[in-house]
């Protein structure tokens, strides 16, 4: 596998894609330090970038403050056809851009390519949702006045993103901002900052103007620092891990930010004994092992109502084994290699957690050729709910089986977590399917299918799992305040 990511990057038709340079105020700063990116699958360098500091990190808010007031005063329809302009680049480029996630970030090629159209999706969807920022007329409770409600940018946004998926959620977060006429600053992830370059040059291309949007790459606590403390950043979107959002809603409140937190998942997967047993298998292998396991919405706690308990698992053991793990540009993979060799360790933490604890494992593949970054698919049955497993979230190919009996048991068993993101429920029974919809502690349900996400949906969660929603109609609002006016004395 030594070389696959290298030899990929340099046979793009951008070769600028990988020049690591950071874009504040319309300018490619290359930086006089610079951090390497590797193939989380060999361990490979296989690109450097800009090192950026403070002081880059200042420049880019001073830059972003002048360009807000031109780009707020643009007709939402002339921004948004500049956000269209970017989601037509990204298409026009989407093997180069798929090639770059999956060389820094693992995941096979094939959910990469699905990435950068699900990454478009959102730039297409908020340049039309911009033009829908409606206010509202308020019947008047004062003689000769009339009562308005206006929705305006709330001014210079900064995002932090994550690894897992490096293009959609700066997409996701860029396309709000930018519709609502704010300019972003983007400090993606250390482990795939080629992606958000790339994404950076493309804008550029679309049309963006200097300040509007903004990527720079550097030590984490430096760069956020300064975007917390200063007060012309007044919204802060971070994806990524509940311990460091806590940390980041902590220092924006000390000068009061709009924030948007998506954070942990830990999602139950519930699985009745009137379902059809293929659907349900099915619904797993796709709600656990898209991004080889290193996503927020996977199904963490599989629970099975007993009766069908030990059928199902033999049934979830044979499409497991049938997955394909190995680097993810090559074309029969399925598991890529954890983006971090801190997730890979955790995955086998918990695995050896459950088996001390009594857990069984009923499939596990080993291939001494794989790094240390791979994890393979494994299952584990009889699993309980003292595990490590089943009380953390599991950011791999990891399945944990959970027996039940009844529906009010799993219920309960279920909400028993401090996060609520995502759950999934399969059941024929409609009365019931209802009945959970209702009563399952999280911010997005998905009953009798695994796939739920996009654009026009309110992503987001309950309790520890985040703050505010992304995507649809509410995902712009993070972005906007509402301002109250009301004019009086009009009588002629």
């Amino acid at each position: 596998m030594v070389g696959v990511a290298a030899t990929c990057l340099r046979t793009l038709r951008r070769r600028d894609f990988v020049a690591g340079a950071a874009l504040i105020d319309g300018r490619w700063v290359a930086g006089r330090q610079r951090d390497v990116v590797v193939d989380p699958a060999t361990g490979e360098t296989i690109a450097d970038v800009a090192r950026c500091g403070a002081n880059d990190m200042a420049l880019a808010i001073e830059a972003a403050d002048r360009a807000f007031q031109a780009w707020r005063s643009l007709l939402p329809a002339r921004r948004g056809a500049i956000l269209r302009a970017w989601a037509s680049l990204m298409r026009d480029h989407s093997e180069d851009l798929a090639s770059l996630v999956t060389s820094e970030q693992g995941k096979p090629l094939a959910e990469a390519r699905y990435e950068i159209e699900y990454g478009a999706g959102f730039l297409e969807w908020f340049a039309a949702e911009g033009e829908r920022a409606y206010g509202e007329t308020i019947p008047s409770h004062k003689a000769n006045s009339l009562l308005q409600v206006r929705m305006q940018p709330v001014g210079i946004a900064a995002a932090v993103t994550p690894w897992n998926f490096p293009v959609a959620m700066i997409t996701r977060k860029a396309g709000a901002a930018l519709a609502a006429g704010c300019p972003m600053i983007v400090k993606p992830a250390p482990e795939t900052p080629l992606s958000a370059l790339a994404l950076a040059r493309l804008a550029e291309e679309a049309g963006v103007p200097a300040g509007v949007f903004q990527a720079l790459v550097g030590e984490p606590i430096e760069l956020s620092k300064l975007l917390l403390r200063d007060t012309r950043i007044r919204a802060l979107s971070f994806t990524g891990s509940t311990q460091v959002g806590r940390l980041l809603l902590e220092g924006s409140a000390q000068t009061v930010k709009k924030v948007s937190l998506e954070l942990g998942g830990h999602a139950p997967f519930l699985i009745f004994d009137d379902v059809d047993l293929d659907k349900a298998v099915n619904g797993v292998m796709e709600a656990k092992f898209a991004t080889s396991g290193q996503d927020c919405l996977a199904a963490n706690r599989i629970y099975v109502q007993r009766g069908i308990h030990d059928t199902f698992v033999k049934a979830l053991s044979a499409a497991m084994a049938r997955l394909k793990v190995g680097h993810g540009l090559h074309s029969a993979t399925d598991i890529g290699p954890m983006t971090k060799l801190s997730v890979a360790e955790k995955c086998r933490a918990q695995i050896t957690n459950a088996v001390e604890r009594g857990a069984q494992v009923v499939s596990v593949r080993n291939d001494e050729r794989l790094g240390p970054n791979f994890v393979v698919p494994t299952l584990l049955s009889q699993v309980t709910d003292d595990m490590l497993i089943a009380r953390e979230e599991t950011f791999g190919p990891v399945a944990a089986v959970l027996p039940f009996d009844s529906e009010e048991e799993v219920i309960t068993r279920a909400n028993a977590s401090e996060m609520g993101l995502a759950g999934y429920v399969y059941t024929d029974n409609l009365r019931r399917a209802l009945r959970l919809s209702e009563k399952i502690e999280c911010g997005m349900l998905g009953i009798n299918t695994a796939s739920f996400t996009g654009p026009p949906i309110p992503f987001g969660g309950w309790k520890q799992s985040g703050l505010g929603r992304e995507g649809s109609r509410h995902g712009l609002s993070e972005y906007m305040e509402l301002k109250y006016v009301c004019f009086g004395d009009l009588a002629a």
